[in-house]
């Protein structure tokens, strides 16, 4: 584009001061810019915030420990800011993106270059928007090669494909949720899930001269990274007729588990590889909902092509046969395989010492509504919480507060355990209603952490997917009912857990996760179903500098947007 030269060389210039404009081969540049366009789907035509006219935006390729400079140029009409879902970011929380916590957002009409610093991450993450719903339309891949001389912990794929789930919505993504959230509705379900942008032949008529293809070679191995961009519903996939050999998960491998489907929440990522071993021909790829709560969701099947180089079109296109809907067996029996490589090329380092234990109850909720006049339960408004707080975003973002001791923008007393309830039974009116608030949890640097997430039956019990940034952590336990502290530890997995960013907390269940807290910074921690992040799933956890440079946070850069 015109002005991506001369925008590289103004940001350069800016990054000299910091000693960060870097000159070797494992620095990256890249634009986005974002602009609404005119899409087409369902037969309908809609605007959209896109970055670079493309749906899903450009993928990021670097190799391990190499950063990246992605300026991003706003040319929409509201403010946004984006996230690089899984990448830690060590002691650089100013880039990671979500607004009002880590910064305030890009304004229309300006632009700001993110400084987005891979460590240890290995194989496919992801970057979105981290405001509103603008995520909808808003994300792409991330590609992380292994270093130079050294390869995958597999024989090498004759080829790679990328594919991406994500939501469609007919009507305006922010104005629904904006509505929900006025009247205290559930927002309304997506009306297609889509692959690499396309709902695909299985949804009308007008998708299928624009459904995706991918081409493959017969005989050859193919290694698929699969994102989940899905707003609302965690997803069930399949290959028709062929099998799934899952290899890592949020950029970092795991023990090869040969399946022929999986169940993949929003948020997370996974490698896969696909021997096109099958007569050539063409294939459905397909995507439907994974929901076991009692909640509206898209039950749509979305799809794609695996097409064999030189075949005809069947008159039937086989399409692989995924469990049903609210089929949490299945679900559970693709979740529990999930154990980490932990080779000697790929170690791991399970904490053993817990000093810092966090038990949070993950609970829909109800906001009372003056005169009962809210369209949700009850007539309230539906609300969601973290151990009974219901996070508000403020209008500061919390970065710069506790970076500049701003008083007043949030207060360091989230609780490290929920009021306590029987969690998955019945459950009383007096712990429906949460308290509102903006409560983050301070961690000293170099704790090692342990979080006890705890499903409740609160309003409409579900699987919930979380997501905490600027860490990985080790999924070290699952298990149904209430939490059982003499009981559930003698179930950990502390050998080969796997090291992952989102874990699905089970329905009226609970899940364990243990990390070190050696990354100085401002962290989000939140359900990846948006509907229950904008109802306040979500805290967040500040982790303190250490005694050295080296273990405190880089300096605030000379430039972030402005708060208004």
């Amino acid at each position: 584009m015109e002005f991506k030269k001369m925008s590289w060389v103004l940001a350069c210039v800016g990054f000299m001061f910091l000693g960060l404009c870097k000159a070797n081969g494992n620095t990256h540049y890249y634009d986005f810019v974002l602009t609404e366009l005119n899409f087409t789907r369902l037969c309908e035509t809609k605007t959209i915030l896109t970055v670079n006219g493309t749906l899903p935006g450009p993928t990021i390729t670097v190799r391990k420990g190499d950063t990246a400079f992605v300026n991003v140029h706003n040319q929409g009409s509201y403010g946004v800011t984006l996230h690089w879902h899984g990448v830690k970011q060590p002691r650089n929380p100013w880039y990671d993106g979500p607004e009002n916590v880590t910064q305030c957002p890009i304004q229309a009409g300006s632009n700001f270059t993110y400084e987005v610093i891979f460590s240890t991450e290995e194989g496919t993450l992801w970057w979105h928007a981290h405001s509103d719903w603008t995520r909808a339309t808003v994300y792409g891949a991330i590609i992380i090669l292994p270093t130079l001389n050294t390869t995958y912990p597999f024989t090498k794929p004759d080829g790679e494909e990328t594919l991406v789930l994500g939501s469609w919505y007919k009507g305006d993504v922010n104005e629904i949720i904006k509505n929900a959230l006025a009247t205290g509705a559930d927002p309304n379900v997506s009306d297609a899930f889509t692959i690499n942008g396309e709902p695909g032949d299985l949804v009308n008529a007008c998708s299928n001269e624009t459904t995706y293809r991918w081409v493959v070679d017969y005989g050859k191995t193919y290694l698929l990274r699969l994102v989940n961009a899905v707003l609302n519903e965690e997803m069930f996939f399949g290959i028709a007729n062929h099998n799934l050999t899952v290899v890592a998960q949020d950029g970092a491998y795991i023990k090869p588990i040969t399946t022929s489907y999986l169940m993949i929440t929003p948020g997370q990522t996974m490698d896969i590889l696909v021997v096109a071993n099958q007569s050539p021909s063409h294939y459905h790829v397909a995507s439907h909902a994974f929901v076991d709560g009692d909640v509206a969701f898209n039950n749509r099947t979305t799809s794609a092509i695996l097409q064999y180089n030189g075949s005809t079109t069947p008159s039937t296109i086989p399409t692989p046969i995924l469990p049903d809907f609210a089929d949490g067996t299945a679900a559970s029996n693709f979740t529990t395989q999930v154990r980490a490589l932990a080779s000697k090329d790929h170690p791991i380092s399970v904490p053993l010492h817990i000093t810092h234990t966090l038990f949070i109850s993950v609970s829909i909720n109800e906001r009372i509504c003056p005169n009962s006049s809210c369209d949700g339960p009850d007539n309230n408004a539906l609300a969601a919480s973290l151990n009974n707080i219901s996070f508000v975003t403020p209008s500061i973002d919390i970065l710069q507060a506790y970076y500049g001791s701003i008083n007043g923008v949030y207060s360091a007393n989230f609780p490290h355990k929920p009021y306590i309830f029987n969690f998955t039974g019945h459950v009383r009116n007096d712990t429906i209603y949460p308290y509102f608030g903006t409560k983050v949890r301070m961690i000293k640097y170099g704790e090692e952490v342990e979080i006890i997430y705890q499903g409740t039956n609160m309003i409409a019990a579900e699987n919930h997917p979380m997501h905490l940034h600027g860490f990985s952590f080790y999924l070290v336990g699952t298990g149904s009912g209430n939490f059982d502290p003499n009981q559930a530890p003698k179930t950990y997995n502390l050998v080969d857990p796997p090291e992952v960013n989102t874990i699905g907390v089970p329905k009226n269940g609970w899940a364990t996760v243990r990390f070190k807290a050696d990354n100085p910074g401002v962290w989000f921690m939140h359900c990846h179903l948006e509907r229950h992040a904008s109802w306040g799933m979500a805290t967040v956890l500040i982790v303190t500098n250490g005694h050295t440079t080296n273990t405190s946070m880089l300096p605030a850069p000379a430039y972030m947007p402005p708060c208004k």
